[in-house]
């Protein structure tokens, strides 16, 4: 049974070091209490726990950008955040979890900025039709939490664009997400701002379990706790290593011959490659082949890799210009 409510608002806007507080607030949170987290991220695209990094994410427009990439530990779908987007996460023991009312929360958050939302499915909210929120889950042995968006004034455009598909065709295993029609909360409140937002969702909080809440503070040690979490999270192995065998496949025409390349790769490094070209060069294919195979799959490793090999060096800019093209 709930009977102490928390509230903690983190003042980064780091998405590695949101979800190690994420996850140490999860680890803290006391037995008979319900804490409500508010967070937000910068520029940032982030992927379930079961998903694939490339087949989700524009990756290298998104470095190139100064953006970042996350990797949750709930599962569901890829998200972009960026300072129009509000998180919520509400965090419990397992027993106390109640998901309709912690909806109800954000639903009555909503209300009280003049907006209907609807509850879709198991995952998602609905204003005037469009999705604002997307939710998804995560527990371990003893404590629960449920988390998600909230669009208040997102930038469609960069989340149309590092959301979308690279190119060339991505085979994966893994969990791939469903785009649905969005809607920032602003289109339909214009005065409404994440800061009123916040204040909202508290408001609501306290009023659906009858609680008035404390803010949580947290120590110089739980922060080295978050760091060491963050920097953990933050590790390429970590967001493109996981154990998800997928295959990718591109092709063009060059002045000096057709060629097809295809990869296989596990935990993020090309565990096999196979070109077929009907270039004059004969040994074209195997010095690619070589010169690809234990690379990272990323671009940027693979065209140093082929820069480094002894492949012609109008051939080599014209592989790493195709390879760039497919916005991995």
């Amino acid at each position: 049974m709930i009977t102490q409510l928390r509230i903690y608002k983190s003042q980064s806007f780091d998405p590695h070091i949101n979800l190690a507080i994420e996850k140490h607030l999860m680890d803290i949170t006391p037995v008979g209490c319900c804490t409500l987290y508010l967070w937000q991220n910068q520029n940032t695209v982030v992927i379930g726990k079961n998903q694939n990094a490339w087949l989700e994410c524009r990756t290298s427009l998104l470095e190139e950008e100064g953006g970042k990439l996350a990797r949750r530990l709930s599962g569901g779908g890829a998200v972009f955040h960026d300072l129009g987007n509000l998180n919520f996460t509400f965090i419990m023991p397992k027993e106390d979890y109640d998901l309709d009312k912690q909806v109800s929360v954000i639903q009555q958050a909503c209300a009280l900025a003049g907006i209907k939302a609807e509850k879709s499915g198991r995952n998602d909210l609905l204003a005037d039709g469009r999705k604002f929120s997307g939710n998804a889950f995560y527990q371990n042995s003893t404590h629960a939490y449920h988390h998600g968006t909230l669009m208040l004034d997102v930038d469609k455009e960069k989340l149309g664009r590092y959301l979308s598909p690279p190119k060339a065709k991505l085979e994966a295993k893994g969990v791939a997400s469903v785009r649905s029609r969005v809607v920032n909360l602003k289109e339909l409140s214009p005065a409404l701002t994440v800061d009123k937002m916040k204040q909202y969702m508290v408001e609501a909080f306290c009023q659906v379990y009858g609680i008035e809440a404390v803010a949580l503070t947290l120590q110089e040690e739980d922060m080295a706790i978050v760091q060491a979490l963050s920097a953990a999270y933050s590790s390429w192995d970590y967001l493109y290593g996981a154990p998800l065998p997928f295959s990718f496949q591109c092709q063009a025409h060059f002045p000096w011959g057709h060629i097809q390349l295809q990869l296989d790769a596990k935990q993020g490094h090309i565990t096999g490659a196979k070109v077929y070209s009907d270039a004059m060069d004969w040994t074209l294919p195997g010095v690619l082949e070589a010169a690809l195979t234990g690379c990272r799959f990323e671009t940027a490793a693979m065209t140093k890799r082929l820069q480094e090999s002894t492949l012609d060096l109008a051939v080599c800019r014209d592989l790493c210009q195709m390879l760039e093209e497919q916005m991995l």
